[in-house]
Parts: structure tokens; sequence; C-alpha cells
């Protein structure tokens, strides 16, 4: 994924459609030639599903929380939360973690070739609150606690390997987890109104038992470049980790993460903004803000993220108008998908299988607005290579 920075200004005209913006380095938003059109063009009419899509693209629901996932036996999780896929031979496997105090954990749905599911199963059980996470190199799933002192688990997305706790990674509000194999360091995200953003450096790349936790320092404003300080004491107590190292900076609930290509990117929903930080050159600013809009923004609720072959950032919305929308490398944003009637939810777990053709998401809480209503989506279609 390109590096790219898409803020200042404000949108040329209010841009009424509100259904893309081109954002251009160093200058004004400007509407894009035809509105409405991102990359995929506009959305159609909601399908079955209620889940209005571009041309082309058809979705299905996969799992409901309650019910069999499929013809498996297998029973889906409540709250469906952060999500991401794992090649399996010349299938894949989707897993899904599960936002419910004391009992959450997460689950795993594996796939064959046709995209036909063959299975189902738990791979963490009794867990606080798995809010996100996210893959590393070594195809394992790190699910993130979002309580207070809440731990990071690795956990095999094939459900053979018991999961473990890694207490070395912190224990904080954590959120998401981005896996960077160039520097061999773990990003993480803090859930937290006055949250900080961290790295983990292991002792050895691929265990995450023992190493150091560093927290990103930088100034106040906008852009710059910053620095890393290890924090002391990673077990948070008695005092959290956000608050143990002068200089810490700050960002407003801390959420989705992504790594690619020497760039992070992640997301804070108190100020509903997209950072980058350019990890090469040390440098940070930000990639999207929705107060710098002038009309109606086009992306707001900024909650996980994902990114795709092509270099498209997909952010998926907690509320808003329920919404999963693209950052495009030649500056779009754009609604990719809607879900209508569905305004008591929060979309979440955005990931694509390995062939880059099919795209898995969740609404949290469903048509009835309950953490027992959770519905996990499919969409197929002519995703951009």
């Amino acid at each position: 994924m390109e590096r790219r920075s898409f803020l200042r200004g404000a949108v040329a005209g209010g841009a009424a459609a509100a259904f893309g913006y081109t954002l251009m380095q160093g200058a004004a938003y400007a509407a894009p030639a035809q509105p409405g059109a991102g990359p995929y063009g506009a959305l159609g009419t909601a399908d079955a599903n209620g889940i209005q899509l571009p041309a082309g693209f058809t979705s299905r629901v996969i799992a409901r929380s309650g019910q069999k996932v499929g013809s498996t036996s297998y029973t889906w999780h409540s709250a469906p939360d952060g999500g991401a896929c794992f090649a399996d031979g010349t299938g894949w496997i989707y897993v899904s973690n599960s936002e419910i105090s004391s009992t959450g954990g997460a689950s795993a749905i594996k796939f064959n070739s046709s995209g036909t599911i063959t299975s189902a199963y738990r791979i963490l059980s009794n867990t606080n609150r798995n809010c996100a996470g996210g893959a590393t190199p070594w195809n394992t799933w790190l699910s993130c606690e979002e309580v207070s002192t809440g731990y990071v688990y690795e956990t095999d997305p094939w459900g053979v390997k018991t999961a473990v706790r890694h207490p070395a990674m912190g224990r904080f509000n954590h959120e998401a987890a981005a896996a960077d194999p160039v520097r061999r360091v773990v990003y993480l995200t803090e859930d937290a109104s006055d949250g900080c953003f961290y790295r983990f450096v292991p002792n050895t790349w691929g265990d995450l038992s023992s190493g150091t936790l560093q927290v990103l320092r930088a100034g106040t404003g906008t852009s710059g470049t910053y620095t890393w300080a290890t924090v002391p004491d990673p077990d948070g107590s008695p005092t959290a980790t956000r608050n143990q190292v002068s200089g810490a900076k700050r960002f407003n609930g801390g959420e989705g993460c992504h790594y690619a290509n020497d760039t992070v990117w992640f997301t804070t929903k108190g100020d509903n903004r997209v950072w980058q930080l350019n990890v090469a050159a040390g440098t940070y600013e930000l990639a999207y803000d929705d107060s710098l809009v002038s009309g109606t923004a086009p992306l707001t609720g900024v909650d996980n993220v994902t990114g795709s072959s092509s270099g498209d950032l997909y952010v998926a919305e907690d509320g808003g108008n329920m919404e999963i929308c693209l950052i495009t490398p030649d500056d779009v944003v754009a609604p990719f998908l809607r879900i209508n009637g569905q305004s008591g939810s929060e979309i979440c777990g955005p990931a694509f299988s390995p062939d880059g053709k099919r795209l898995y998401f969740s609404s949290q809480r469903g048509t009835t607005g309950s953490s027992s209503g959770g519905i996990t989506y499919e969409v197929t279609g002519p995703f951009r290579a």
C-alpha cells in the first residue's frame, strides 16, 4: 500500500451526495468528477439482506448469533467483533472475536475452495470483551480484551493449539494489533479517550511471550516526528500504562489498526480520525479527519480497518450510517457498502479471503440492537486486484 496523505481543507461545494470525495495532498478536499462514483460506482438498492452494494457485488449471511453455522453443529457467538482470514490449503478460515463480558473469546469458520462452510468451532473461551486484534505472519490470531487491565491472547485459527495469554504485551484497554514483519514488532491501539499508541518488541520474532512494551512519544499536533519509550511496568498496576511515560502522545479512542509497506494506519473514534505512521521515516500525520469536511462527511464513526491487495483501505463504521468506506491510493473516500435497518449496531471485523475475492464482516447487534442479534456476512464481487 502506497503512503498517502488526504487531509487539510474542506470539501468543495459541500458535495451533497456524500458518496465519494477526492482528497488532494496539501490542497482542499474536492468532489470527484462523477459524484457518487468511488472506484466501484454508486451503491445500488438494498438486497435481500438489507445491504446496498455497487453493481456486480452480492452478499450472503454466513452466521447469526445463537444459531448453528451453516450445516455444522456449532452455535455462533454473540456480539461478533474483530476478525481476520487465514489460508487453509485451497480454502480459508475466518476468525471472529466475541465482545461479551467474562465469556467472550473467539470462534472460527472454515471454508473449502468453493466457499462452502465445512466446519465452525471455538478457538478462545472465557475471556473478557474480546474486541479487535490482528493476525500474525506465523498464522495466529491475536485476540485483544477491551477492559482496563485487558490481555492479548494468541490463538490458533485451526483450534488445535491452546490459546496463550501474553502479559508482556501489556495490560490495558486493548483494541487492535498489527504485526510489522520488517521491524519485527506488533503495534497496539488503546480504546480510551486519553489512550496511547504502543508497539511490542518481542525478544524473539515469532514468540510473543517476552519482550519490551513501548509507547509512542510526540507533540500535541496532528503531524510531526515521534520516538518510542519503554513502558516501565506493562502490568499497568497501580499506574496505567498510558500514564507511565512523560510525553506519551494521547489519542482519543484508538480502534482499528493495519500495517502495509512501512505504513501503519489506525483510527480514533473519539475525534473520527484516521492516522498514519510512516514507520521508516519516523513521522506521523492525519490521513482523514471528518471535522475538516464541509457538508456531510463520507466517513463517520471510524472503527475496524483492513487493507486490500490493490492498496485500498477499508474502514468500518461504528454507528454513522452503517457503512464500510474505502480510501483509495489515489485519495478517494467513498462508501463501499451500507447496511440498512440496523442503526443500533456497528460494523466489525472486515477481512479479505486470501485470494482477495471475498470480504467478511459482521454487524455486531444486527436488526435487534442486542448482542444476541449479531450477523456475519460475506460479500463477493469484482474487487480490484
